[in-house]
């Protein structure tokens, strides 16, 4: 039986040894601290999402001209919106998308045309192509109750909202927000009027 001897080691060795170990404590160190940032930054940006600015992809043509299905949008949550804006809604675990029409108190009248008048007065609408009385099964005029707006979609002819008592008015508790933008298709990225 042979035995060899171990020698002792250097200095230089020690030292390159535990050089070694540090690298291999801070790269380690270095990584943890990094996928803990980004844990945070994805954990931030879902919150954002959710509550502040919900990211939603419109289906079906009730919008069109202003969106069109497939379109990718960002809305507003907790933002004030009036008659005129886009906003996205709860209905029926969906959300859908319309345009606020009248507030609670407003009367609303639509004539056979599908003309639109807001306590008698007509609505300026630049952003139908064509009216239409649509699908409306409601006493008109109509009084909006409180604490709820009227919507319409900007499709009047294919739309079903508060001119028909299965949507009806919109208690102001189930919207989710104003919609704000347009980021889907590139080619129209905008703001959404």
């Amino acid at each position: 039986m042979s035995s060899k001897a171990i020698g002792t080691p250097t200095l230089e060795q020690i030292e390159a040894e535990l050089r070694k170990e540090q690298h291999k404590y801070n790269y380690s160190r270095l990584l943890k601290s990094a996928f803990f940032v980004l844990l945070v930054v994805i954990a931030a940006a879902v919150l954002v999402t959710i509550l502040i600015l919900p990211v939603l992809k419109i289906n079906g043509r009730s919008m069109t001209n202003t969106l069109q299905d497939g379109d990718v949008v960002i809305a507003m949550s907790g933002s004030q919106y009036k008659t005129g804006d886009v906003i996205a809604f709860y209905y029926n675990n969906n959300i859908l998308v319309k345009r606020v029409i009248a507030r609670a108190g407003d009367w609303v009248d639509i004539d056979e045309d599908g003309n639109v008048y807001v306590n008698e007065e007509p609505l300026v609408e630049p952003y139908i192509s064509e009216k239409s009385l649509g699908d409306c099964n409601i006493t008109l005029p109509y009084q909006v109750p409180e604490g709820k707006c009227f919507v319409m979609g900007d499709h009047r002819s294919t739309s079903i909202d508060s001119r028909n008592t299965s949507v009806g008015c919109i208690r102001d508790e189930l919207v989710v927000g104003r919609i704000v933008l347009r980021i889907w298709p590139l080619s129209k990225l905008g703001t959404v009027k």
